[in-house]
């Protein structure tokens, strides 16, 4: 190989984003960080003075058979203690106490609220099998849940570890079912599983379960702190797609995750059904996309709930995000419905990436080579360019800033494989859209973690694609995001 080979072979330079900041407590300019969990202990809630308005103390009714009933009133109940970290303790933070953290009560509702099931699945509900019965109790308790809905704010649903073999097969997922059943009647859940019960990290789970609640009681634990460069009005939206067949044409349903602004703050999901069936469903299930009618639908549908929540403003700028490349149909129909929009970006996001790393770093003296690996991974938001339009991102990685400076790898395994953000649309810094996917990550409540492995953009919409493909009487409608979390 000559020199000029070389040359043309080696990437080029990588760059370093940093960690993305949250605003917590009111979006004060001085309150962020980039920890979550330090950031709720030290800010409080995003919302935390106008949550306390409208809920000053949230009420959990409980669904469940009677054998668990007591176990999990005890769980929900010791979220009210504090409790020192056993685990991750470069990361994890001593839980305060639910009350402590968020300003408000956290106590069970009413007795005559509870709905306690028997604790064999022979003796529930009505129909043949299994899956019938489980659907039909709980179905009949969010009906009944609904008529005392101004008593509680959150039903916690027990499904015993004895129910497991019934509840998710081939052709029925209770939990997506519960999502589907809690959707259609504005009752946001938290599952509760024998797993939970058990479970010895309690500070962890503590954190986990407590912000997942506060979440689905309506409240924002945090927002997005400004990203430097980003311009006013910029909206995030992502894409994901299920399969759902319609007598004998398959036709596509596209999931629109919230269409998030500046901040990460979202709306709605919605839930589009395609108008134009499959040709090739093999195909559809490897690579699917949109015609281009369809994809002017869904953004048409999408952006409208962006100026429902912005005084009718449609955004200056949008990022779209999906895992698949986008089709020439897909860009069109784009054009067609952002032509009011001055910039739009379509990025392609992608886990699955072939690629590795390992980082480099300056050997001891007297070693025989200048660099050895790191103890570590490569740094978290690393960005190493492939091309003008293409680029690896290591979302997953060594994250130092954001635990006070000392090494920190979320999860301790492997060798974490960075995403692939491919452009297809669109002309702005490569590094900025890079910032906002990375950032983006860090914007699931449903978790105590720093991040999540991809954007909540796709996080968001591939939820909801998986509950409409599991369950597929649920409508094509909009829905807050809480009652599918």
């Amino acid at each position: 190989m000559t020199a000029a080979d070389f040359a043309a072979a080696q990437l080029p330079s990588l760059g370093l984003l940093g960690e993305p900041l949250l605003a917590f407590a009111g979006g004060a300019a001085s309150a962020t960080h980039p920890h979550p969990l330090l950031g709720l202990q030290r800010y409080g809630a995003f919302d935390k003075a106008s949550f306390q308005s409208y809920v000053p103390e949230l009420r959990v009714a409980l669904v469940g058979p009677r054998m668990g009933r007591q176990l999990v009133g005890q769980l929900l109940a010791g979220l009210k203690s504090q409790h020192q970290p056993a685990e991750r303790n470069k990361y994890v933070k001593p839980f305060p106490g639910f009350d402590a953290l968020f300003g408000v009560g956290l106590r069970s509702a009413d007795k005559g609220v509870h709905i306690t099931w028997p604790d064999a699945i022979g003796d529930l509900g009505q129909g043949d099998s299994p899956a019938q019965r489980v659907r039909s109790a709980m179905h009949n308790a969010m009906v009944r849940l609904a008529t005392v809905r101004d008593q509680f704010d959150v039903a916690a649903v027990h499904l015993p570890d004895t129910w497991m073999p019934y509840l998710r097969t081939k052709e029925f997922d209770a939990h997506d079912e519960l999502k589907a059943l809690g959707a259609h009647f504005g009752i946001p859940t938290q599952v509760i599983n024998d797993r939970a019960v058990t479970f010895g990290l309690k500070s962890s789970l503590s954190w986990r379960l407590s912000i997942a609640l506060y979440a689905k009681a309506g409240g924002t634990p945090w927002k997005l702190a400004r990203i430097p460069g980003v311009p006013d009005d910029t909206a995030y939206l992502g894409l994901a797609y299920a399969v759902r067949r319609a007598t004998t044409e398959a036709h596509f349903v596209t999931c629109c995750s919230q269409v998030f602004d500046i901040e990460g703050g979202g709306m709605q999901f919605v839930a589009f059904e395609a108008n134009d069936p499959i040709a090739n469903e093999y195909e559809a299930r490897r690579n699917p996309f949109l015609s281009r009618a369809d994809m002017r639908a869904v953004l048409t549908r999408s952006l409208r709930l962006y100026q429902d929540g912005h005084a009718g403003r449609m955004p200056r700028r949008l990022v779209i995000h999906k895992t698949t490349a986008f089709k020439d149909d897909e860009l069109a129909g784009v054009r067609d419905a952002t032509v009011v929009i001055p910039e739009v970006e379509c990025l392609e996001v992608s886990a699955r990436s072939a690629w590795r790393g390992v980082w480099m770093v300056q050997a001891d003296d007297g070693s025989a080579s200048p660099v050895r690996p790191d103890n570590f991974p490569v740094p978290r938001g690393t960005l190493q360019m492939q091309s003008g339009n293409s680029a690896l991102l290591w979302v997953a990685g060594n994250a130092p800033t954001a635990t006070g400076g000392s090494d920190y790898f979320q999860g301790g395994k492997s060798i974490p494989k960075p995403v692939l953000v491919r452009r297809h649309a669109g002309s702005g810094p490569f590094d900025l859209i890079a910032s906002e996917a990375l950032a983006l990550t860090k914007m699931d409540w449903n978790n105590d973690a720093l991040y999540d492995p991809v954007p909540v953009t796709i996080t968001y919409s591939q939820r909801l694609a998986r509950t409409i493909s599991n369950v597929p009487a649920l409508p094509g409608n909009t829905y807050p995001y809480r009652l599918f979390m």
